[in-house]
């Protein structure tokens, strides 16, 4: 935020110092603050509101000129970010804990889960960190220091990180209904909403709430399987062919319609198919399926209602 003035910080160590005679105990993982998820985006001035970066939770420890990443439950996934890591080296702290999302853009800028496995797999320089919170720096715990004290004191480390793989999170200081329609018009995943003055709590909180952008679409049902927990989803397709699948959330009464159809309209599979353990459906059902926005597959997609031809 404009004209926001840093914490004031303990006297820091040379890098040299820290390394030579390290006198703060080591770093420990911080099991992190997640947001709970709302219909509705909160109004008032309040909050402050970021982008929902579609991306994988991290939190990078800067420790005597040691770096690693762990994972938002604790795993060490230093070696799955090579690029991101030696970046953080440039940051000036001895001791740093800063929590954020490794994400991957597409062409327009925009992260993208989707393609986030490859990146990490044969491109991790393509990978960004952005940065959203500071919990530890230099000996100082600051979770219970108020969100905006972190954020100008990360927004201070962040601003001597050399290169583009190490980013600040941008934040939008007004009415949350307003944000969440322009980041719901962009085709985004979805906003959080950060509480002005709240501390950092590891856990579900409503000090952070997520708002996800949905879209609904009709589809064509084309198999219907179950996973091993016995739980139904929808195999679906359009007319360029397979686009996902979708949890059958159906209410009772067109739940027992569903099946019916199935067991009348089972059909036989096209040569090649490698689902031994879907059912086939003739042609002649559709479903209107809510998906979450913010990549070209259905993610988080549900089966709302079914129109079967007569």
């Amino acid at each position: 935020m404009a004209g926001l003035e840093p914490a004031t910080r303990p006297k820091r160590q040379s890098r040299k110092d820290s390394v030579s005679t390290p006198t703060l105990p080591p770093l420990r993982f911080i099991p992190v603050m997640q947001p709970q998820l709302v219909d509705v985006a909160p109004s008032g001035s309040g909050w402050l509101h970021e982008i929902k970066y579609d991306g994988c939770r991290t939190q990078l420890h800067v420790d005597a000129g040691a770096v690693k990443a762990f994972s938002r439950n604790g795993h060490d996934w230093t070696g799955k970010y090579p690029h991101i890591v030696a970046d953080a080296r440039a940051i000036p702290a001895s001791q740093a804990i800063i929590d954020g999302e490794v994400c991957v853009q597409d062409a327009n800028g925009v992260t993208d889960f989707g393609l986030l496995p490859g990146a990490i797999r044969s491109r991790p320089g393509d990978l960004v960190f952005f940065a959203f919170d500071l919990l530890h720096l230099d000996g100082q715990d600051l979770r219970a220091a108020p969100l905006e004290e972190r954020r100008a004191n990360l927004r201070l480390l962040v601003s001597q990180v050399p290169g583009a793989r190490i980013v600040m999170s941008d934040e939008y200081d007004g009415e949350g209904p307003a944000f969440f329609e322009l980041v719901d018009r962009t085709g985004l995943e979805g906003m959080v909403s950060k509480r002005k003055g709240s501390r950092y709590s590891s856990g579900s909180t409503q000090s952070w709430l997520k708002t996800k952008c949905w879209h609904t679409e009709t589809f064509e049902v084309v198999e219907v399987e179950r996973d091993k927990a016995g739980i139904p989803y929808a195999i679906l397709a359009d007319q360029d062919g397979y686009k996902g699948t979708a949890f059958i959330g159906l209410p009772a009464a067109m739940r027992t319609a569903f099946w019916r159809f199935v067991e009348d309209r089972t059909g036989v599979a096209p040569a090649g198919m490698r689902r031994p353990k879907a059912t086939w459906l003739q042609p002649g059902m559709t479903a209107q399926v809510r998906y979450l926005k913010g990549s070209d597959k259905l993610r988080h997609a549900v089966v709302q209602r079914v129109e079967v031809e007569r």
